[in-house]
């Protein structure tokens, strides 16, 4: 008996969200979509019940503009599972591990129930140590409901109760939107993360909005110093003048829009309609920028490991890492950490306590871990998401189309595709990559991250063409049934 067949029972029988059975009219994925935003934030607003207040740290820390979720909170582990499930998947399914076949639509409902119970697996595993290990959410020790009184130990377990059910919550929420609303899930809830960040950057009074920060420098109450010798303009430039992080931040928003409308256009005319002609985009950042979830989750989960380690050990070998204030200073995970803001990398300041080559070494595994690791993983994500070429040309030919000029044959239409998508392919998930190290080193507002920044400007550009293609079926419900939407 082979494992399908074992498992299978209890794949089959995992939770899902019902597919809508006919079109579902635009006006109502709009009201899901926005139900299921109003109860993210809602979720991220209900603080653990059990952990003292004020005590521990974000174990996400800058990773959490992608991660999503909130410190505290029922969302306490984001979609950091669903990640990392979807790592270990299509790791496993490129290696050819799984033995399964995602056209046949029994191995498709097996494939789900394996990816939905490796997610809840992610989740305790996440849990556990986040409330089992000294620091990171610190149970009170004892805790008072109603007339039961809990020990330490059952505080703890309550704690890991609620996160559980949070991280559960959040697989089904992304289930609910990617099928009854607009878009995906993971990307709703990073838009929604990140732009809070970016509003609470520019108008936030008490972390030094950008605005606010701005008016204490034009009343005075901030002294600027000599912009001579160079002290004043790197307040101005880095320092709560901000000017860096907001061109960077622009610059970004314009990079990535021009990015998606760079692409290369393949012509198509249809076999059996003359005149009927089209064309298959290849866009230069053809996988999207969503392969960056999964590189930047794996050095979270990396320095992850570092902090369990640190938290349990007290103190590791000095080669494997040192920890200053909860962060790495020194050793393999100081060099394996991603610059996260501009004082990470500027030695000459005197926020860096490394020295200059130690920095450039950090620097240099950063760029080369998040290029190799962009163009990597976007060949992944191109495969298993049924955009390499084999997928493509199967697409152009069950539609009626061919390139003009070839045989209508879909080993000839692959070979023209495989003539672009994988260069294309390699090329975007590396400019992405270098995007994404460079929005880090030079800062954004509200200290999102480079890639959180690359991530919800691309999601929500897409999202803006998804709601124009919804727009326009709803207003032609011919082409629906073109497109196979009906």
């Amino acid at each position: 008996m082979g494992w399908k067949e074992a498992a299978e029972p209890v794949l089959t029988r995992m939770p899902a969200v019902r597919r809508p059975e006919g079109h579902v009219p635009f006006k109502e994925k709009l009201m899901w979509t926005a139900g299921i935003l109003m109860l993210y934030f809602f979720l991220t607003n209900i603080t653990l019940l059990g952990v003292q207040t004020g005590q521990g740290g974000d174990l996400f820390g800058q990773f959490r503009a992608i991660l999503a979720g909130a410190q505290g909170s029922v969302l306490q582990v984001g979609i950091g599972p669903i990640v990392t499930a979807s790592i270990v998947l299509q790791l496993l399914g490129g290696a050819n591990l799984l033995g399964l076949d995602t056209d046949d639509p029994r191995d498709q409902v097996l494939y789900q129930g394996l990816q939905k119970l490796l997610v809840v697996v992610m989740v305790a595993l996440t849990a556990l140590p986040m409330v089992f290990a000294g620091g990171f959410l610190p149970a009170q020790p004892s805790l008072q409901l109603g007339g039961l009184v809990l020990e330490q130990t059952q505080v703890q377990l309550l704690i890991f109760a609620q996160i559980f059910v949070g991280g559960v919550l959040i697989l089904y929420m992304d289930e609910v939107v990617s099928k009854w609303g607009v878009g995906s899930g993971i990307g709703l809830f990073i838009i929604a993360g990140v732009s809070q960040r970016l509003v609470a950057g520019l108008v936030q009074p008490a972390t030094g909005g950008f605005f606010f920060d701005w008016y204490r420098i034009l009343t005075g109450q901030v002294e600027v110093g000599s912009l001579v010798s160079g002290a004043g303009l790197q307040t101005l430039l880095i320092g709560d003048g901000h000017i860096i992080a907001l061109l960077t931040t622009l610059l970004i928003f314009g990079i990535v829009v021009y990015a998606e409308s760079v692409r290369v256009e393949i012509p198509l005319s249809h076999a059996r309609v003359k005149g009927a002609r089209g064309r298959f985009p290849v866009k230069l950042i053809y996988a999207s920028v969503l392969p960056m979830i999964l590189v930047r989750a794996v050095q979270a989960n990396v320095q992850f490991m570092g902090q369990i380690l640190n938290s349990q050990l007290g103190s590791m070998p000095s080669w494997l890492g040192t920890y200053s204030q909860g962060q790495p200073d020194g050793g393999l995970f100081y060099y394996l950490a991603p610059i996260y803001a501009p004082q990470d990398w500027m030695w000459w300041t005197a926020n860096v306590s490394q020295e200059w080559w130690q920095v450039m070494i950090r620097i240099g595994i950063d760029v080369t871990f998040m290029v190799v690791g962009g163009a990597i993983f976007a060949i992944f994500w191109v495969e298993t998401t049924d955009m390499g070429p084999e997928a493509t040309a199967k697409q152009i030919q069950n539609s009626g189309m061919q390139i003009p000029g070839f045989r209508q044959n879909v080993g000839v239409i692959e070979k023209v595709m495989e003539r672009y998508i994988p260069q294309v392919t390699v090329i975007g998930g590396a400019l992405v990559g270098l995007l994404a190290v460079w929005a880090n080193m030079l800062g954004t507002i509200g200290s999102v991250s480079g890639t959180g920044l690359l991530l919800a400007v691309s999601i929500t550009y897409k999202l803006y063409e998804e709601i124009a293609e919804e727009q326009l079926m709803e207003m032609h419900p011919m082409m629906r049934q073109m497109f196979g939407n009906e």
